[in-house]
């Protein structure tokens, strides 16, 4: 029987402030080494705020963050990019005005190794292959399909362990969503890299990763293995849009992990 993975990311009674409003109250979560975990939640239910404050973005008023066993609590976000963590923001804020090979060379701007720089850049194009036609272009000139594929490239060309995904669903169309949710998985299926991803659109989050904790009013109200949050009647009916005689949907990319 194969061991639980170690947790390579673990929040601990955490808790973040825009001025006097609370975003998140008390949420403590870990994402084990591997896997991809995901938080539901509606929107405004501060599922960006974590993600903010664990990269650094956001000071946390109270509780602690922990990464590979370090203590990463209000570090700089630039520390915590060198420490392994890459954060892919809401709204994919490429740079507009910098060529989609200048965007992805940023992206790695922390790292010296040359030859390594080299074949992510090459592997990051045979999974957006439509990059590498576009690779002179303004990335302020590509659709925001297009846009939201540069931003999650550039995270992986800083090499990382582990990629904060928010929202990459966000304004794109079914078909593409599909796409870049396949790609997510793929990533973490060849690379190993281990991904937290908060997303509004619960099925698609739900097919992808193996563990979620669902968000609301800042508060972690439910946690379990994506197969049976699936199962869950609050989930289908609140979060998938099935009542109790709704079709069970398949999970068609997610790897299977012994250790479940």
């Amino acid at each position: 029987m194969s061991e639980t993975p170690e947790a390579m990311l673990r929040l601990l009674n955490v808790e973040s402030s825009y001025g006097p409003i609370k975003a998140i109250r008390g949420v403590s979560l870990k994402v084990r080494q591997g896997e991809i975990a995901t938080v539901l939640g509606s929107n405004g239910a501060g599922k960006s705020t974590i993600l903010k404050t664990i990269s650094g973005i956001l000071d946390p008023r109270k509780g602690s963050i922990e990464f590979k066993g370090q203590n990463i609590t209000a570090k700089d976000p630039a520390f915590v990019v060198q420490q392994g963590l890459s954060h892919v923001p809401e709204g994919r804020e490429v740079f507009p005005l910098l060529s989609v090979h200048d965007n992805l060379l940023m992206g790695a701007y922390t790292r010296k190794d040359r030859d390594g720089v080299a074949r992510d850049m090459a592997q990051v194009y045979t999974y957006f292959p439509i990059l590498k036609e576009r690779t002179a272009q303004d990335a302020g000139l590509l659709s925001g399909g297009q846009q939201q594929m540069l931003a999650i490239s550039r995270a992986l060309m800083a090499s990382p362990d582990l990629i904060l995904l928010d929202e990459p669903s966000l304004g794109l169309s079914p078909k593409l969503t599909k796409e870049i949710f396949e790609i997510v998985v793929r990533i973490n299926r060849e690379r190993g890299t281990t991904i937290l991803l908060v997303e509004q659109n619960a099925n698609m989050a739900l097919n992808a990763a193996d563990y979620g904790y669902v968000l609301e009013n800042g508060r972690i109200v439910m946690e379990d293995t994506c197969d049976r949050l699936r199962e869950k009647e609050d989930i289908k009916e609140f979060y998938l849009g099935m009542k109790d005689d709704g079709v069970r949907g398949e999970r068609r990319w997610k790897k299977k992990k012994t250790w479940r």
